[in-house]
């Protein structure tokens, strides 16, 4: 099984579905996480130029820590639209990784990026199946399953979990990815949410910092989507998940019937 997150930001796929790759690579498959943005414009001292250059970096070493591949685009971060010279150069990467799956956030966001990348997913959808389309690559003989990563956001449309898995047991692997990204979790993101003051300086005591930090929202998404872990799971397995991540079916991909589903999310 292969599976690929297209996303805005290095980072953004540890955090949506860091867990499912960890879980994908176990089972013997592949996980390739690429990020449209090279990241350059988050943070509040760093230079752009310095900080795309540690943020692929940063990516690199996350994604090794379970057996992934990250390719990280020279796109500007905050300035991503979803134009026709991006849309090609992701319908190219996808081509070539051939995924079963493909992960992407949804077009309801609070970050014009996230918006952007959602829409460049499914964007490419169906043309992934048009030859004479980037013609370079061969075209795929059928679309991947396309999912969208859990967000909190309403409004148009809330997010639908048609998919919630356990990631209990990858649940400090995904943190130790998220760890990888220091200029983000223990640097940008508190400073720019105003707890920059509680983060440790110790890089040991950093890591547990940061797993307390983000256990709710992962314990949030598992009591949201108790029934689908319950049905998943059993009553007595699903009752005790303490940590999930949570998907919503994509119209514009391949529709996979049960049996499918299984295969790409094994319970």
């Amino acid at each position: 099984m292969r599976m690929m997150f297209v996303g805005a930001h290095p980072d953004d796929g540890e955090i949506s579905a860091g867990g499912l790759a960890a879980q994908v690579i176990e089972r013997g498959g592949e996980a390739l996480f690429v990020s449209i943005s090279n990241g350059n414009a988050g943070h509040h001292e760093m230079a752009r130029e310095a900080l795309a250059k540690r943020r692929k970096e940063e990516a690199r070493r996350s994604a090794a820590t379970i057996g992934a591949e990250y390719v990280v685009l020279d796109h500007d971060d905050g300035r991503i639209q979803p134009t026709l010279d991006i849309r090609e150069e992701v319908l190219r990467l996808i081509r070539r990784f051939h995924p079963d799956l493909l992960v992407a956030p949804r077009t309801v966001d609070y970050h014009a990026d996230h918006r952007a990348a959602g829409q460049v997913a499914v964007d490419v959808s169906y043309l992934l199946t048009v030859p004479l389309v980037c013609p370079d690559v061969p075209a795929m003989e059928r679309m991947p399953v396309i999912v969208h990563g859990w967000d909190r956001f309403r409004r148009p449309t809330p997010f639908q979990a048609d998919i919630a898995l356990s990631v209990d047991e990858q649940f400090a692997q995904k943190i130790g990815m998220m760890a990888c990204h220091e200029s983000q979790f223990f640097e940008w993101i508190p400073f720019n949410c105003g707890y920059l003051h509680e983060v440790p300086e110790d890089a040991s005591e950093r890591r547990e910092w940061l797993s307390k930090k983000f256990a709710e929202r992962f314990r949030r998404i598992a009591e949201s989507c108790r029934e689908g872990l319950i049905a998943r799971y059993g009553p007595e397995q699903g009752a005790k998940v303490r940590y999930a991540e949570a998907f919503e079916l994509s119209e514009y991909g391949r529709q996979p019937d049960e049996k499918l589903l299984e295969l790409l999310f094994p319970g």
